[in-house]
């Protein structure tokens, strides 16, 4: 019995997980949420459940607000910039993202964008744009009116603000990007790291106080090629760089040895590197390393 209610849930999961880490931006944290509601499934009448996937997402809907609410707290005490859970996604782990509106809904700068908003407006944006529920389905799920929904979708659309070209850019243009960064870093070419970055973009660094790690957003193309070429010198030269898909767009792992020392992610603006976020938090980079490893 209890090996076919594990197997009846397993079809759930990776939605479940892709779910929880929209909503809360950490992939420890989704699976947390995932196995707490699969305790839940475990121990409740399922004669009494129609629809078992909607059942699941309202559950996991519902402890992830919960878990939003602690978040917020803790993250306002965050040493430095805060930043999501990077997540390798060519493998599927947030499910399919075969166009540029899906990629774009899991990259660091939307996610980074969520937390403009409250535990229940972002429910409804997550539910609405990632999921495509119909008004009427997050009323379910939250326990509100279809009126209410509404309006908090609308609030989040204006908070978040509408899908922004600068998130995404063709796969082709990621690769030439990335790739010339990697060896233009690498080089020390000043001028070739010139051409690559906008000129106001912005570094940012999230060491959660764990490791070394810049505390404010480096700003402006100078200091932000000083402070990459600083850094490639810091881990020296047994630094191995490699790519992968990060949250739906082309990233980088940097390791030292067998250690995962960062993942560094690229937003494109105008066919230039806009924005670089870094995670360092050894703590954020568990779940990205144990993709990486195995894959």
């Amino acid at each position: 019995m209890t090996s076919a209610i594990a197997d009846e849930f397993e079809s759930h999961r990776p939605r479940l997980f892709g779910l929880a880490y929209r909503l809360l931006g950490s992939a420890e944290e989704a699976e947390d949420t995932v196995q707490d509601a699969y305790l839940r499934f475990s121990g409740v009448d399922r004669a009494g459940i129609e629809h078992l996937g909607a059942w699941l997402a309202k559950v996991v809907t519902n402890l992830c607000l919960t878990r939003l609410t602690s978040a917020r707290a803790r993250r306002e005490q965050y040493v430095g910039s805060w930043l999501p859970e990077p997540v390798v996604t060519s493998d599927g782990t947030l499910g399919p993202l075969e166009s540029a509106e899906q990629r774009d809904a899991v990259s660091m700068a939307v996610l980074v964008l969520l937390e403009r908003l409250t535990p229940t407006e972002r429910a409804v944006y997550v539910l609405r744009e990632a999921f495509a529920y119909d008004y009427r389905a997050i009323a379910d799920v939250l326990d509100l009116t279809e009126a209410n929904c509404r309006q908090l979708h609308r609030r989040a659309v204006q908070r978040v603000g509408e899908p922004e070209s600068r998130f995404t850019a063709a796969r082709e243009r990621q690769e030439e990007l990335v790739a010339s960064f990697v060896t233009a870093a690498r080089e020390g070419d000043l001028g070739g790291l010139e051409k690559l970055l906008a000129a106001d973009v912005t570094w940012w660094s999230d060491g959660g106080g764990k490791v070394s790690a810049a505390l404010r957003p480096v700003e402006g193309r100078d200091k932000v090629i000083r402070f990459t070429l600083g850094a490639l010198r810091k881990w020296g030269t047994d630094l191995r760089i490699e790519t992968a898909e990060v949250n739906g767009g082309l990233g980088l792992a940097m390791w030292v040895g067998d250690a995962l020392a960062a993942v560094l992610t690229f937003d494109v603006r105008d066919g230039l590197i806009g924005d670089l976020r870094a995670v360092l938090n050894p703590d954020k980079l568990e779940f990205v390393r144990g993709q990486l490893v195995g894959s």
